[in-house]
């Protein structure tokens, strides 16, 4: 992360200079506060550690200008300074300081309020990428819509009812539950790299148009498990790259595309697969009507232990009046029952 240092004391600069790069991060520094606006116009500087009274333009100055040009990405502006007074805080935050740092001011703290600094705008990006990317996969996919909000929410429903449960406590907390509600709409990205000829096509697919959809898991896999390579601190790429490369996996290990078994399965892929089959059954498609939730219940069901981790299905069946609400509120068609097709373990596609 890239860190602007405004501060016109050589003294306190070369502390600061000296303890962030430590601590490894990027740092620039600047003598007044003109001088780091021009470098925040030119630059991608996402934190900002100004001292207050300083010539030309003070760290008040800036912080109002900062905030008045509204950059693309937010900046984090912590201010340095020796006034402790309740108003000089108040103005502070009024101008647009996020938070303040006392001098003389410890090595340890300053690595913890750039650390908090560290945590926010990573969440504003964090939740940008995720925003674009699924976005991207709705833009190929007509059958997506509502089909993200419905499955977020049932991932949500899931991951409570499993943080409930004496064998998912200790790994399923609210952190987990909020991270595969944001990342749950990741699930089909790779379908970015299927041909329209198979994703637009207006009908049940051939044995090998279908075996070309497959290969939307892999590609979704391998497009997030690239990004997290680049930033291996970002724990949602991992959640969301095993949710894409996993959530055709089957319990007993005839899914797709690394036929993994049981608990090789990241446990929120196999969330994410009864969520995803549960909204395929329930909602009208190119090739079959809505089925209601009963029908799609003995579905799931029948694919107990086969295609689907027992677990998930307790929780499923424990929340069944949760998902009916939101297949309700979010229902894009009345649901049809279609009698042609048997009952039996099913695949979103």
């Amino acid at each position: 992360m890239k860190i602007l240092v405004v501060e016109d004391d050589p003294v306190c600069t070369e502390m600061l200079d000296y303890f962030l790069r430590q601590s490894g991060y990027d740092v620039t520094l600047a003598a007044n506060g003109r001088e780091a606006f021009d470098l925040l116009r030119d630059g991608d500087f996402r934190v900002v550690i100004s001292d207050w009274e300083m010539p030309e333009m003070s760290g008040l100055e800036l912080c109002r200008r900062i905030r008045n040009r509204q950059f693309s990405e937010y900046v984090y502006v912590i201010l340095l300074t020796c006034r402790e007074g309740r108003g000089d805080m108040v103005a502070g935050l009024n101008a647009g300081a996020d938070d303040f740092l006392t001098k003389p001011f410890q090595p340890d703290e300053l690595n913890l309020r750039v650390g908090a600094a560290e945590r926010i705008v990573k969440l504003e990006s964090r939740d940008l990428l995720i925003f674009s990317l699924a976005k991207l996969a709705e833009s190929r996919d007509p059958e997506t819509g509502a089909h993200l909000e419905r499955m977020r929410e049932y991932c949500r429903i899931l991951g409570d009812q499993l943080s409930k449960t004496p064998e998912f406590r200790d790994r399923v907390d609210a952190d987990f539950v909020r991270t595969l509600y944001q990342t749950s709409p990741l699930h089909d990205i790779g379908k970015v790299g299927v041909p329209d000829a198979i994703l637009l096509k207006p009908g049940r697919l051939a044995p090998e148009e279908f075996e070309i959809m497959k290969q939307h898991a892999a590609i979704g896999g391998r497009t997030l498990d690239a990004a997290l390579q680049a930033h291996p601190r970002a724990e949602y790429l991992r959640l969301a790259r095993d949710i894409a490369w996993s959530h055709h996996e089957r319990y007993d290990g005839k899914g797709y595309p690394r036929g993994l078994a049981g608990d090789e399965i990241p446990l929120a892929g196999r969330i994410v697969a009864v969520a995803d089959v549960y909204d395929a059954l329930t909602t009208r498609r190119v090739y079959k009507p809505a089925f209601s939730h009963e029908k799609a219940k003995a579905i799931i069901l029948d694919g107990r232990g086969t295609q689907f981790d027992p677990s998930i299905i307790d929780a499923f069946l424990a929340r069944e009046d949760d998902f009916i609400t939101v297949k309700e509120s979010l229902s894009e068609a009345p649901d049809e029952e279609m009698a042609a097709i048997p009952l039996g373990p099913v695949s979103a596609g």
